[in-house]
């Protein structure tokens, strides 16, 4: 049991906090009941602007970002969110393996091909907090 409270709690002593960008809300629903589920503290941003303010104000340990938003490109997102908070480790999650390749999703720590199975998301997470945690 300790192990699994360790994987949800920062350096810090807080909760570890989720940021869910996606532009389509059933995703984000269920990315979000699913990590809370986990006991981690969600918030969820519908575009790059809300994403960007929710970095700078609420701080979060990891972002599950959408390659493909609606009305902009996710990895241009992704390279604005590491330009607020370098050490914010990011989860590129996209319907499309073709941003994969693209130099820009480099930046972030893991690329996943979006699922109704979150099994594989939610093993990457504790993988990318666990790693975190040991900086």
């Amino acid at each position: 049991m300790a192990l699994i409270v360790s994987l949800l709690i920062t350096p810090g002593g807080k909760m570890a906090k989720i940021l869910v960008v996606d532009d389509d809300a059933s995703i984000r629903k269920l990315y979000q009941l699913e990590l809370e589920e986990e006991s981690y503290d969600v918030v969820t941003a519908t575009n790059g602007t809300e994403a960007l303010e929710l970095t700078q104000s609420v701080a979060p340990d990891l972002a599950i970002l959408d390659a493909r938003l609606e009305a902009e490109n996710g990895l241009d997102v992704l390279r604005r969110l590491m330009q607020i908070r370098p050490s914010l480790s990011v989860i590129i999650n996209s319907s499309y393996t073709t941003y994969r390749e693209h130099f820009s999703s480099w930046l972030a720590d893991a690329y996943l091909i979006k699922s109704s199975d979150t099994s594989e998301l939610k093993d990457k997470v504790h993988e990318l907090l666990v790693a975190r945690s040991n900086r």
